[in-house]
């Protein structure tokens, strides 16, 4: 007779994302691929940047965005509620796909493509001109917000209970080098001590 050993539990992620934010998708992408080096369990959540920005001094150009940065936000959330969590992540790819890799500004066109994509009734696109489901929103957005502080952006990250903002990358890594990087940001951010790392981008979004 041979003893068993029990699996190693899986490591549980939760990653807050803004479904406009061109970092969180770059983020996204490799948590995806972090996925297939290493054994996640990750979930989904909405956050917002016009809720984070909305007291804030922000340009009037960036305000701007506002109103169609909440439809996505308010559709996800109302998706979520309505159809379960298991839909988020699906909905957030067919949307970031169009929005960012696809570079699609109309909201208009990318809500029910996007609904069309993933199975969903196309009528949940009223969701996302209704203020109905704000309150969850504005939950998990501070669920996110409020383990990293005010002053950082989207996407946040919280690993086993440790959260960190980020990280900002570009381009997303691929293979063992997107897993070595996964492991470093974590074992960075389990530090208890540790706050920011940081230098200037050189570079935009690459989202080949």
């Amino acid at each position: 007779m041979t003893d068993t050993v029990a699996p190693a539990p899986r490591t549980a992620v939760d990653f807050w994302f803004d479904p406009s934010c061109p970092w969180a998708w770059m983020t996204s992408r490799w948590i995806d691929e972090v996925s297939a080096h290493r054994d996640l369990d990750v979930t989904f959540h909405i956050m917002s940047l016009a809720v984070l920005n909305e007291d804030n001094d922000v340009s009037d150009e960036y305000r701007a965005n506002f109103a169609r940065m909440l439809r996505y936000t308010r559709l996800v959330t109302a998706v979520g509620e309505l159809h379960g969590q298991s839909h988020v992540k699906p909905l957030y790819d067919a949307l970031g796909t169009r929005i960012h890799a696809g570079g699609e500004t109309d909201a208009d066109n990318v809500i029910p493509a996007a609904l069309a994509e993933v199975g969903l009734p196309a009528d949940l696109a009223r969701y996302a001109d209704s203020d109905e489901y704000d309150e969850q929103m504005r939950a998990s957005h501070f669920d996110g917000i409020e383990r990293v502080g005010q002053d950082v952006g989207t996407p946040v990250i919280a690993v086993n209970g440790t959260a960190f903002f980020g990280p900002v990358i570009s381009p997303a890594p691929t293979g063992d080098e997107a897993a070595r990087l996964w492991d470093g940001v974590v074992a960075v951010a389990s530090y208890p001590g540790f706050f920011e790392i940081k230098r200037t981008r050189t570079v935009g979004p690459i989202f080949d």
